[in-house]
C-alpha cells in the first residue's frame, strides 16, 4: 500500500507511529469506516508508567481522535502476575496481587489525558485482564488453549530465544506469557469486538500469536496487528533513560519541571521526529520549527518540551516550568518552583556529606557517579563548583531557606530543611 486512504493510518504513516503491520490494506479499509477496535496492553509492574509507553498511548489517541475506531487500554492485572519476558535479560521479579493492585489504580490516570472515555460508540474503554484470567481452570485453559501452541515455535520467539542463547534462565511462568496474552486477543474479541492489537516492535511477536490463536479459536472476526518502533536517540541511546532513571509519566515519580527538562535536553537530530510523535502540533508547523539551525534549534526543543509536558502535566504547568527553566538558565535567578528535596534540619547541622547529598537530591545514582562528576567539574552547590569528595553541606549553606544543588548546567534540586 502506498498513500493510506483513512486518516487513521495516514496520520500514523506521516507521523511516524508505523514499523510492522499484518496487512496494512484491510486495517486501512477498516478505519476508514471507523470499524477498528485496538488494544495495547500495560502491565502494572511499577506505580507509573513511563515515557517508553508513551508512544502506544499516542497511537490509541490518534485512532480516536481521527474517527478510526475505539480504543481499549487494558490493564495488565493479570499478567504482570506472571511477567513478560520480552526484552529483558532475568527473570521479573513478582509482585503481590496487593502490589499490582496499588500500582493499577495509580496508572489509570494518565489514560484520562489523552483519550475520551465514556459510553458513545468511539469512547474508550479502560478493562483488567485478571477478569478472565484469575478465575481461569488451568486443566480446561490447558485444553482449550494449549493445545494450540506449538513449544517449538514458542522457542523460536525473541522472548525465549535471546534468553536461551546467553544461557540465562527463562521460567515457566515467563515462557506461559506469550500464551495469556495470545488469549488476551481472543476474549477482547469476544468481549468488545477488538480486532488489533497495538504495541511496540517487540511485542510482535506476542501480537501474531494471539492472531494466530484467534484464528484456531473461530475468532468471529479478522485480527490485525500494528506495531511501533522502539525509539532509540540519535545517537544510540534507548529514549526515556537518564542518569536518574527512567522517564516517569506519573508526577508522583518525576515532577513537571524534571518532565520538561528531559523533552529539553533532547539531541538536536532528534527534535523534529520527536514533535511529530509526541505533541498534538500541526505537521505544517513542524515542518517550519524543523528547518531551524544553529541556535535557532534550541526555540524547537523549548516547543517540544512546552508542547509535550502540557498534554501529561497540564498547559500551566508546562508553561511554569518553561518560565523557571528561563529564570533559571537566562537569568541566573533562584526559581523557587525548582524540584525540592526536603531534608531534616538535625541531619544538615551535623553535616551532610556532598556525595550523599547529591544522591539524596537525585541527582545523581551513586557516591561513585558523585565522584566522578566531581573531578569533571559537573557539581555545583549554590552555583559554585565542588572541588573535593570530602566536603559537606551545613546550616551556612542554607540560603533564603535552601541549599541550590546543580548537576551540569541544565539539572538543579533545591535541597531544603525542615
Amino acid at each position: 500500500m502506498t498513500t493510506p486512504n483513512s486518516e487513521f493510518l495516514k496520520t500514523m504513516s506521516e507521523r511516524g507511529f508505523i514499523h510492522q503491520a499484518s496487512d496494512l490494506e484491510g486495517l486501512d479499509k477498516l478505519a476508514r469506516d471507523g470499524r477498528i477496535v485496538a488494544y495495547v496492553g500495560y502491565d502494572c509492574t511499577a506505580p507509573s508508567l513511563h515515557i517508553g509507553h508513551l508512544l502506544s498511548i499516542m497511537m490509541l489517541h490518534w485512532l480516536q481522535q481521527t474517527g478510526g475506531g475505539k480504543p481499549i487500554a487494558l490493564m495488565g492485572g493479570g499478567t504482570t502476575r506472571v511477567g513478560d519476558p520480552s526484552g529483558k535479560d532475568e527473570t521479573r521479579v513478582l509482585r503481590s496481587v496487593e502490589e499490582i493492585d496499588a500500582n493499577k489504580d495509580a496508572l489509570k490516570g494518565v489514560f484520562a489525558k489523552f483519550l475520551k472515555f465514556g459510553d458513545q460508540a468511539s469512547d474508550a474503554l479502560m478493562v483488567d485482564n485478571a477478569e478472565w484470567l484469575a478465575p481461569l481452570n488451568y486443566i480446561e485453559f490447558l485444553r482449550d488453549v494449549g493445545r494450540h501452541f506449538s513449544v517449538n515455535r514458542m522457542l523460536t520467539m525473541d522472548s525465549a530465544k535471546l534468553r536461551l542463547e546467553r544461557e540465562q534462565e527463562l521460567s515457566f511462568i515467563e515462557f506461559n506469557y506469550m500464551l495469556l496474552q495470545a488469549y488476551d486477543f481472543v476474549e477482547l474479541n469476544r468481549r468488545y469486538g477488538c480486532n488489533l492489537q497495538m504495541g511496540g516492535s517487540d511485542q510482535w511477536g506476542n501480537i501474531v500469536t494471539g492472531i494466530d490463536l484467534g484464528r484456531r479459536m473461530g475468532a468471529k472476526d479478522q485480527l490485525y496487528a500494528l506495531t511501533c518502533p522502539l525509539l532509540t536517540t540519535a545517537s544510540g541511546a534507548k529514549m526515556g533513560k537518564t542518569a536518574a532513571g527512567a522517564v516517569w509519566l506519573n508526577e508522583a515519580q518525576l515532577s513537571a519541571y524534571d518532565y520538561w527538562q528531559f523533552w529539553r535536553n533532547t539531541e538536536d537530530a532528534d527534535v523534529a521526529r520527536f514533535l511529530r510523535l509526541f505533541t498534538f502540533l500541526p505537521l505544517e508547523e513542524i515542518a517550519r520549527l524543523e528547518k531551524l539551525s544553529g541556535s535557532e534549534i534550541n526555540d524547537a526543543k523549548k516547543v517540544l518540551a512546552t508542547e509535550a509536558t502540557a498534554l501529561l502535566h497540564g498547559r500551566e504547568k508546562a508553561e511554569a516550568a518553561a518560565e523557571t527553566a528561563r529564570k533559571t538558565f537566562e537569568q541566573g535567578a533562584l526559581a523557587s518552583d525548582l524540584p525540592t528535596v526536603e531534608i531534616p534540619r538535625a541531619e544538615l547541622d551535623a553535616g551532610i556529606g556532598i556525595l550523599a547529598a547529591f544522591v539524596k537530591a537525585g541527582l545523581v545514582a551513586s557516591n561513585s557517579e558523585a565522584r566522578r562528576q566531581i573531578q569533571g567539574g559537573g557539581l555545583k552547590v549554590n552555583d559554585e563548583a565542588v572541588t573535593s569528595d570530602k566536603a559537606s553541606l551545613a546550616a551556612p549553606n542554607v540560603v533564603a531557606g535552601v541549599i541550590k544543588l546543580s548537576l551540569g548546567k541544565k539539572k538543579h534540586v533545591l535541597l531544603k530543611p525542615v
